[in-house]
């Protein structure tokens, strides 16, 4: 399902009407993919609080975060093994805690990883990334080092992003909220705020960052204008996409470009929590972007993967998954040049989906965010 609703002046126009047709849309869009679904949820663990976020080990194993600071090993009979040694102290509470994680691409040969989380400090806490190695007793973490942490840190709870995505080339993509009570500095550039950072496995910035050599600006900084981005992969053409919270409405989906101005607060399809316009309560301005898509009511989107197996069918390769944290569904999205065209919602129920996953097998996993939460394997039927 295609974006139902572009402009708040058109909804002011056509009212009731507009409503009701999206509301017929919708509904025909909805029944296709339920008709349409193939799958089943397989509960591979349980047991985890509020995790986050998954990556796949060799052996059929999984290392999965716990937002509370831990990060374990879960076997393939889906056991829980003990809290891994070494985890750096985490800002837990509200949104804040041990957040993403990735491996690195090389990691049968180095063992490797990334991830991030929410780093207290002076001031406050920031989104913060680090790099480590998994012993090999796969007991503890070693040579733990924070590559980036944000600037400034202050004093909130709220509005971390926090997922990293490795690219082709090897550089490290991280997004960041806007912290929420600051999310006037998501539309500035001294500030990690609201904002995708582009950086090498050292830590320094991305040699193709586009604000390098702006007076004034951080340059770790490849775009801007975000508001809080929990969901981020690589297309299979190799591209960085990512989704990303809206307030009430507008939830969004956008394929970050360097340099580009992605509009919040000042454009929004949104508006305040309980009612009220954001600003001027416009939804576009010249020089700055509009989304890839959108979703209104909001979804509250995390995780997202594209699918490039076909353990599904063909239909299925080159979808877009994505994780509905307030809805507690599966998105699948057809993608056609460069658009969605349409959505399907699978898995309804399945729980609060924080993070989307293709596993080594070509299946797709999910992790639910609950206090019991659950490392799902979504089967075909």
């Amino acid at each position: 399902m295609n974006m139902l609703i572009r402009s708040r002046r058109a909804g002011r126009l056509w009212g009731p009407l507009a409503a009701s047709c999206a509301a017929l849309i919708f509904a025909a869009s909805f029944s296709a993919g339920a008709a349409a679904q193939t799958v089943r949820p397989e509960t591979v663990a349980s047991g985890l609080e509020h995790p986050w976020a998954v990556a796949f080990l060799p052996g059929n194993r999984f290392l999965v975060t716990e937002r509370p600071g831990r990060m374990r090993i879960v076997n393939a009979q889906g056991r829980l093994g003990e809290p891994l040694q070494g985890v750096p102290r985490v800002a837990a509470g509200g949104q804040g805690g041990l957040l993403d994680l990735v491996l690195d691409s090389a990691f049968a040969s180095n063992r490797t990883l990334y991830f991030c989380f929410s780093e207290p400090g002076s001031g406050g806490n920031s989104t913060a990334l680090a790099r480590a190695r998994l012993a090999a007793d796969d007991t503890r973490l070693e040579d733990v080092r924070v590559i980036f942490s944000g600037k400034p840190k202050v004093a909130s709870s709220m509005h971390f992003g926090c997922r990293i995505v490795e690219a082709r080339d090897g550089t490290l993509f991280l997004t960041t909220g806007e912290r929420n009570s600051r999310k006037e500095d998501a539309q500035t550039l001294d500030n990690h705020h609201g904002k995708v950072i582009h950086i090498q496995k050292d830590g320094t910035p991305a040699r193709d960052n586009p604000f390098l050599d702006r007076a004034g600006a951080l340059p770790e900084i490849w775009s801007y204008g975000h508001r809080n981005a929990q969901g981020a992969t690589l297309s299979p053409d190799g591209v960085f996409w990512m989704n990303e919270h809206g307030p009430q409405g507008g939830d969004e989906i956008n394929v970050p470009q360097a340099g580009r101005n992605y509009g919040w607060p000042v454009i929004t399809f949104g508006e305040n929590y309980g009612g009220g316009r954001i600003g001027e309560g416009i939804s576009e301005r010249a020089g700055m972007e509009q989304p890839l898509h959108q979703w209104t009511p909001s979804m509250a989107p995390s995780g997202m993967a594209f699918l490039t197996s076909e353990r599904y069918g063909a239909g299925w390769r080159g979808n877009l998954f994505v994780g509905a944290l307030k809805f507690r569904y599966l998105s699948r999205l057809e993608i056609a040049n460069g658009k969605v065209v349409r959505e399907h919602k699978l898995l309804q129920d399945v729980g609060r989906v924080r993070d989307v996953r293709q596993g080594p097998d070509g299946l797709l996993y999910l992790l639910t965010d609950e206090g019991n939460g659950k490392l799902v394997r979504v089967v075909p039927q």
